[in-house]
């Protein structure tokens, strides 16, 4: 059966949208495979580790008849990888055996049956639907997803916390150690109170396939389930269950000592300062004096690195430890010129946002040191 026939680019796209969350391991073979069906001109991408699935469609379709089939996703993508730029690519499908043929390249792949594939369910209603510009979407989720938890036991720390309420669409995400908050508002929007946590996953996967346009992105949600749509692609996750921490008894309030200091300096000396730090303790302790900070670091052969750095502060004198990493992940994700950072004592929760921005908000506990 001819199934493909088009440029290697015009394949690849469509291919490389829904493989991203393709497992090389799964214990079920089939779920390596990416899943293709042939109607007319269209043809189907589908790939899923059970938990998510992506689906898109591209007009690619050759030959009068339809069907499906399944074939390794990594190979297929290696091989039009490895063909030259520009290269028109035939795919067909028999005797569970897919042949892509490139010039005088032939390459022979076995396949799965289209029906064997296990597609997740889509729910039948959704109790809440909304609507973002994709970089807005895509801009609260880079303010927050460095701060996600990565295989906790805690399994509701592993994901993110989205908020709908009125007309403010709401980010949270928190390793236990850290919270990250970002809000944005969908003008004349009125949405149902919901609190869902998309998993770590789909979140890092959306990161990277939605683009920084206007374009929109469909949002549905129900119980255990959420739904994206964009462009041609849709992404249908499972939802993480479990209650998320309350995020505003988190963050702190009536701080009296403000430090404003220009970002790209306070990233540049924790990036030199680091140097010395070790695998085991990334601790660095920070300094403040009116107008003056010191950070420092050392390590087990009695090493250190001192940096000094001018900064906007009128406070009391303050010395307090944190986690170098912590600091770096949020200043790395950040365009502002300056931060700010509110401090209780020694032993409390930080405050870090951003001068003359409300939507932000960076929470990181102090560290023994």
């Amino acid at each position: 059966m001819q199934f493909i026939k088009a440029n290697r680019d015009a394949i690849l796209k469509p291919l490389q949208t829904v493989a991203g969350i393709v497992e090389r391991r799964h214990t079920l073979p089939i779920l390596a495979n990416v899943l293709l069906r042939k109607s007319g001109d269209d043809v189907s991408f589908l790939a899923t580790d059970v938990e998510i699935q992506i689906q898109t469609t591209a007009q690619l379709g050759a030959g009068k008849e339809d069907g499906g089939t399944t074939v390794s996703a990594r190979k297929l993508i290696d091989i039009l990888r490895s063909l030259p730029d520009g290269a028109e690519v035939a795919i067909k499908v028999e005797n569970r055996r897919a042949t892509i043929q490139a010039g005088k390249s032939r390459f022979a792949l076995q396949t799965l049956a289209a029906e064997e594939y296990p597609t997740v369910a889509v729910n039948e209603q959704f109790s809440a639907s909304f609507s973002l510009p994709q970089k807005q979407l895509r801009h609260l989720f880079q303010m927050v997803h460095f701060a996600m938890a990565q295989q906790d036991i805690r399994y509701y720390l592993n994901g993110l916390l989205l908020v709908t309420d009125g007309a403010e669409v709401k980010v949270v995400a928190t390793d236990g150690h850290r919270l990250a908050f970002c809000e944005a508002t969908i003008e004349g929007a009125q949405l149902a109170r919901h609190d869902v946590i998309v998993p770590r996953k789909t979140v890092l996967e959306l990161q990277r396939l939605l683009s920084d346009d206007d374009e929109p992105v469909l949002i549905d949600v129900s119980g255990n389930q959420v739904r994206f749509r964009f462009g041609a692609v849709e992404m249908i996750s499972k939802l993480v269950e479990g209650k998320f921490p309350d995020y505003h008894r988190v963050i702190p309030q009536g701080y009296t000592r403000r430090a404003t200091i220009a970002r790209d300096v306070f990233a540049a000396s924790l990036v030199r300062a680091s140097i010395l730090t070790s695998d085991k303790f990334k601790g660095v302790r920070l300094s403040l004096s009116p107008g003056l900070m010191k950070i420092q670091t050392s390590n087990a052969e009695q090493e250190e690195a001192v940096e000094e750095i001018e900064v906007d502060y009128e406070g009391d004198t303050l010395e307090i430890g944190f986690n170098v990493g912590y600091l770096q992940d949020v200043l790395g994700n950040l365009k502002s010129e300056a931060v700010c950072i509110d401090f209780g004592d020694a032993n409390t929760s930080a405050l870090l946002t951003v001068p003359g921005d409300e939507q932000f908000k960076y929470v990181v506990m102090p560290m023994r040191i």
